[in-house]
């Protein structure tokens, strides 16, 4: 499982790549979502890798997140008395499902996108690639420390 995050603005941005950071549920700035590793995913997260930074997520940072960031239909924040009503009883259960892709979000009612601060310290340049010293792009398992960040 990969975790997304958007890291630029809407403004100035071709036709085709804000068609691709719509279809990823990725609109506005430090959103994140949780996409599979398929061929086609990949593909929509390199043609917007000038936008946003991605990397696999493990299972601490993705408790975390459910625990702090998920949301309800309305803008309730997702409980462990709600998640007592599904068949996952609790965050850690929830997490392993997501990561060994058994479930989505939405098919235990949870919103899709992850609405989270802005990271503690700030993005290092938000117009160079990861591997260059900034923030865009692949960056692996450092996600989760920037997700913890931002969290």
């Amino acid at each position: 499982m990969l975790a997304a995050v958007r890291v630029r603005g809407r403004t100035g941005i071709k036709g085709g790549i804000s068609d691709t950071l719509d279809m990823l549920r990725l609109t506005r700035i430090n959103h994140a979502v949780l996409v599979p590793e398929t061929p086609s995913y990949s593909g929509m997260l390199r043609k917007a890798k000038d936008y946003i930074t991605w990397g696999k997520i493990d299972q601490e940072t993705l408790e975390e997140l459910l625990e702090k960031r998920a949301m309800l239909p309305g803008r309730e924040k997702v409980t462990l008395e709600y998640l007592k009503g599904t068949e996952y009883k609790s965050f850690q259960k929830l997490a392993q499902a997501l990561l060994d892709e058994k479930t989505q979000l939405e098919e235990v009612g949870i919103k899709p996108v992850f609405r989270l601060h802005p990271p503690r310290k700030g993005y290092k340049d938000t117009k160079k690639a990861f591997n260059e010293g900034g923030t865009l792009g692949y960056r692996g398992e450092e996600i989760n420390l920037l997700l913890k960040r931002m969290a």
